[in-house]
């Protein structure tokens, strides 16, 4: 028999038990719907994170951090990422742009809420990459000097404001209490007359010709200064607010904070440090500046440095160079091929977790073929008689379980795009419902089709090897005198 007799010779005999046939195909086709399904889920997140990376440009981006504090660095003096270096990486090879992650920490107003969030300085050339060219709402700064801020969505949706466009043209007061050297000497100088007053009268004039008891005073004045400085420097933090405007709103991440503003509005918040900012002050310790000391421009430090790579560069060579600065490079295309680990992890448990479903179906695919067996022993009987040998008998019975898999796994696909495209369509209106942008995370992509047939029709193929060799062993002589 050729290969076309022997699917015909299957199809009927399914036709002919149709209850029976139906019924082991629907299990097939529930449990490579839900193969299906699964999968699309993993691959429609896989196909999102790529589109969103590609979007934002972040497989041509790079991080620079400090070295992390280790007991072998302790003891040596750690490089810093100051506006020197940011020069010099900017003259490197292949990057096309450097900027620094320079924020603070900010009492933000928007409408009647109130909240501390993270305000971050951009400069009008950071805002031409990749990055920030897909905003939700609204454009970028004007300019460097513009009153205005770009607001994350999630910072709105924390504010009570679901739709980026209605948040455009709001103001947006930022509060900040800075710590400087001014509100400390506030405090010392001038002394307050009462305390001159009282301390005239305390001073023993026939003493301040005794050594130890000017040595005593003047430890007591200077200790009391002391007190005063730190009081003022901690408690007497001057306010700086300022009004902007909102004229765009991002789906941020990736590290950036949730309030962005130009750079030239950010530097009226950098006449002191922020005590309630812990990277703030330890950037003032790294740089000298804790009491509102100057450096320079090139004191300044910054927690990471982000560069915007030429799609040519050679990233490898690039991140060696900077790890021989003393620095830590951080490769989000590397992170990407990390995540797309996580992905094959991700879709391995989900595949396993649907064929387990397709054994079960193949149960009934084994049940199926065994009664096939039993009630069709006349006819493989017969079929011996005319020269059919085992092997005939054995493909014949293995053909009709792949048309069982085959079968299912058509109807499976289809089951499992109409699951992954109602359970797309329940998210998205969830997802509108909360003021998100609307996500489909399921795909079908061509190899997840060609998987799925693959599996049901090879799963049919191992469940058909028993009732197929037991089919090839019946004896003809015993099958036609029983009948």
């Amino acid at each position: 028999m050729i290969l076309r007799d022997m699917i015909a010779l299957s199809a009927g005999n399914l036709l002919r038990m149709r209850l029976r046939a139906t019924l082991t195909i629907a299990g097939v086709v529930i449990a490579i719907g839900a193969f299906v399904a699964m999968l699309s889920f993993g691959a429609g997140n896989q196909r999102y994170v790529r589109a969103e990376f590609e979007n934002l440009g972040l497989f041509h981006t790079m991080r620079v951090f400090p070295v992390r504090k280790t007991a072998a660095t302790d003891t040596t003096a750690r490089a810093v990422l100051d506006n020197a270096v940011l020069r010099r990486l900017g003259g490197m090879p292949g990057v096309r742009l450097v900027f620094p992650y320079d924020a603070f920490t900010a009492n933000v107003i928007l409408g009647d809420s109130q909240m501390t969030a993270k305000v971050q300085a951009l400069s009008q050339e950071a805002l031409h990459t990749k990055w920030f060219s897909h905003l939700r709402a609204g454009s970028v700064f004007a300019g460097d000097s513009a009153r205005e801020a770009i607001v994350a969505a999630y910072f709105l949706r924390q504010c009570g404001i679901k739709y980026p466009d209605s948040a455009l043209g709001k103001p947006l007061v930022l509060n900040v209490r800075l710590a400087s050297i001014d509100s400390g000497l506030a405090r010392v100088f001038p002394p307050k007359p009462e305390y001159l007053r009282r301390r005239w009268h305390e001073i023993w004039i026939d003493s301040l010709f005794v050594r130890e008891y000017v040595r005593r005073q003047v430890r007591a004045e200077v200790n009391n200064a002391m007190r005063q400085f730190v009081d003022g420097w901690l408690n007497a933090r001057a306010l700086v607010s300022d009004t902007l405007v909102i004229c765009g709103v991002i789906a941020a991440g990736g590290g950036m904070a949730p309030v962005m503003i130009p750079a030239a509005a950010a530097r009226r918040f950098s006449g002191g440090v922020s005590l309630d900012d812990p990277a703030a002050l330890v950037g003032a310790l790294q740089s000298g500046q804790l009491l509102g000391g100057d450096n320079g421009a090139d004191g300044k430090t910054y927690p990471h440095l982000t560069l915007d790579l030429d799609p040519a560069a050679d990233q490898k060579m690039l991140a060696d160079s900077i790890r021989a600065m003393g620095f830590r490079p951080f490769s989000l295309a590397e992170e990407f091929k990390e995540i797309q680990k996580f992905f094959f992890y991700f879709d391995l448990a989900l595949s396993v977790i649907g064929i387990i479903a397709l054994v079960t179906a193949s149960l009934g695919i084994v049940n199926t073929l065994v009664m096939s067996i039993l009630e069709r022993r006349k006819e493989i009987g017969i079929l011996k008689s005319l020269g059919a040998d085992e092997r005939d008998i054995s493909v014949l019975f293995l053909v009709e379980s792949v048309v069982i898999g085959f079968v299912g796994a058509v109807f499976g696909i289809l089951l499992g795009w109409v699951i992954s495209r109602v359970a797309s369509a329940v998210g998205q209106a969830f997802m509108a419902r909360e003021g998100i942008e609307g996500i489909d995370l399921f795909a079908l992509p061509p190899w997840l089709i060609l998987a799925a047939l693959a599996v049901g029709m090879v799963t049919s193929l191992l469940a058909g090897l028993y009732p197929a060799a037991r089919a090839a062993h019946v004896d003809p002589v015993e099958a036609l005198r029983n009948e």
